[in-house]
């Protein structure tokens, strides 16, 4: 994969995810083949650490801002659409 690819996989929390799972189920000897020879447990942690503080962070802010958006009669009509579905 070229450098830049690795570079922008780095930036997204999917990435960190794999090579977590990867090192924890694959063999020892297949470190090898990660970047830098290292499973880098603590960038690990570091990263989806500070991924999860992000949305915790910027989630209540985007659900407050589309409810703002949103009238009560359609909240009101889609819950009853969904109920008559499920029932």
């Amino acid at each position: 994969m070229p450098e830049w690819a690795q570079w922008t996989a780095q930036a997204f929390p999917v990435y960190w995810l794999g090579l977590g799972m990867r090192s924890a189920l694959l063999p020892e000897s297949a470190v090898t083949v990660e970047i830098g020879e290292s499973w880098r447990h603590l960038e690990t942690v570091g990263v989806l650490t500070g991924w999860a503080i992000a949305g915790l962070v910027l989630a209540p802010v985007v659900l407050r801002r589309m409810a703002r958006r949103e009238s009560g009669s359609a909240v009101a009509e889609r819950r009853e659409k969904a109920l008559r579905r499920v029932g």
